[in-house]
């Protein structure tokens, strides 16, 4: 039976985050978006994730604006957003009204699909995002990623388990989420035709990253397999710690059962654009070329593109650079003390950070953040394999262990958010601006509001409330 594949392009989120920081700015989008829309992707991937965070942090965007001028210019593309579950975008466990708030604003502004995961695969930390996507009115898909990583546990006994429990709780569609290119053609073969035995009513999407180079045959290999849809990126944004390259793809399917109906001539515009944006970025210094080879050395240390970079950056400012490879066989040590979670956000950050302390303080876990003893005492969710009582006792000591959900101990919030920044909001999303960067979004609200009326902020004398005019 022929079966037309889908292809979802990443170029407007996971391809720039992993190449340059999410640094592409909604500017840099705008000349390309009409004719993006035209192509026949099955989705745009351009929203969630890192973006989010980037837009207000560096960018001195509103998110928000940006995702309603691309559906502005993409009236007949899906959109698609990476949600972190219970984490919503940001880096802690939120209230259920404020995930159910987020998802219900992201369709409003534009959003047709919604990836959501859990850095644990935890599903309880999924449901109410999944609830609150599937009571949107038929408008929105939920999408339920399963966060693929490697370990003793990890078979595909395991995977399938999961996916079921994700069928169970209303998923539309699951995504195996490769996040950090881990996956080998051989294993996406076994995984994928599990999963689809076992779901067979729900598509499956396939993600993974060409960190090791393994990616374009992990994708072939896992449409032959069963897989209804694949992630890639457009050339010029691909290969390295991103994407397989779009134009490969079609071209690798062009004339097969599984042909994507893509035009390779039409996509040859796209990548033209993309070039230009690729040679801007490493002029700039945005692009490290060297982000772009292949480095097989993720599938012995399971480190993300994005958790390499961070980890250097850390050492770096320790003046240990020197120490990355101790730091990297660190890693899976920390990883298995944890109970494996899988690396990906926040999980990475902090597995990663704490094999940094252990290392640059020549003992090990002298020194816990405050985010690991949180992982280890269940704060974030059930670990795929049980913390060691000891090892827990001793990261913890006599802090309490989580049993349940960590959400159900969190208070509605949004009310009382509203109200500490009654007098900068002007439009209702401001609110979720706030919850997941406080700091980081009332900066942003303030140089908005200084724009607006005029107020210069490098002469503003904030104490007195005066301004020269």
């Amino acid at each position: 039976m022929a079966k037309k594949i889908q292809i979802t392009e990443t170029a407007l989120r996971d391809a720039h985050q992993s190449l340059i920081a999410t640094r592409m700015t909604t500017e840099d989008m705008l000349p390309i978006l009409d004719k993006l829309d035209k192509i026949g992707y099955y989705s745009l991937e351009c929203w969630g994730g890192a973006t989010y965070d980037s837009c207000l942090r560096f960018l001195n965007e509103d998110p928000w604006e940006r995702l309603r001028t691309i559906k502005d210019h993409c009236p007949n593309t899906k959109l698609q957003m990476l949600f972190r579950g219970q984490n919503m975008l940001g880096y802690r466990h939120y209230a259920d009204d404020c995930v159910e708030y987020l998802v219900e604003r992201s369709v409003a502004n534009g959003i047709d699909i919604i990836r959501i995961f859990d850095a644990l695969n935890d599903i309880k930390n999924l449901k109410t995002a999944i609830k609150a996507a599937k009571n949107q009115n038929g408008k929105a898909e939920a999408q339920v990623a399963i966060s693929y990583t490697t370990g003793p546990v990890f078979t595909d006994e395991y995977y399938v388990e999961y996916a079921k429990r994700i069928a169970d709780a209303g998923a539309d569609s699951i995504c195996i989420k490769d996040m950090a290119a881990l996956l080998t053609p051989a294993r996406t073969v076994s995984l994928v035709k599990a999963v689809k035995k076992a779901v067979p009513e729900l598509p499956i999407q396939l993600h993974t990253h060409y960190t090791s180079g393994l990616a374009s045959m992990c994708l072939l290999k896992g449409v032959e397999a069963g897989a209804d849809r694949i992630d890639t990126a457009i050339s010029p944004l691909a290969l390295g710690t991103s994407h397989a390259p779009t134009e490969s793809m079609v071209a690798a399917l062009q004339g097969t059962e599984f042909d994507s109906g893509l035009d390779i001539k039409a996509l040859a515009e796209i990548r033209a654009y993309f070039m230009t944006l690729r040679d801007k970025y490493i002029k700039s210094g945005l692009l490290d070329p060297s982000m772009l080879a292949t480095d097989a050395k993720a599938l012995i240390y399971q480190v993300p593109g994005g958790m390499l970079s961070n980890l250097l950056s850390q050492l770096k400012q320790a003046g240990k650079e020197d120490q990355l490879t101790e730091v990297l066989e660190e890693v899976p040590r920390v990883r298995k003390d944890a109970g494996y979670p899988p690396l990906v956000t926040p999980t990475s950050q902090i597995v990663g950070t704490q094999a940094v302390f252990n290392v640059i303080t020549g003992e090990r876990y002298k020194m816990c953040t405050n985010e690991f003893k949180g992982l280890v005492a269940g704060e974030y969710g059930t670990t795929p394999i049980p913390v060691d009582p000891k090892f827990q006792k001793k990261i913890i000591g006599d802090k309490k262990v989580v049993k349940g959900r960590p959400a159900d101990s969190l208070a509605p919030e949004l009310e009382k958010l509203r109200g500490e920044i009654a007098e900068w909001i002007e439009q209702p999303e401001d609110v979720l601006s706030y919850a997941q960067f406080p700091k980081v979004a009332l900066d942003f609200f303030e140089k908005r509001r200084n724009a607006k009326v005029g107020i210069n902020g490098e002469k503003l004398d904030a104490k007195n409330k005066v301004h020269p005019v």
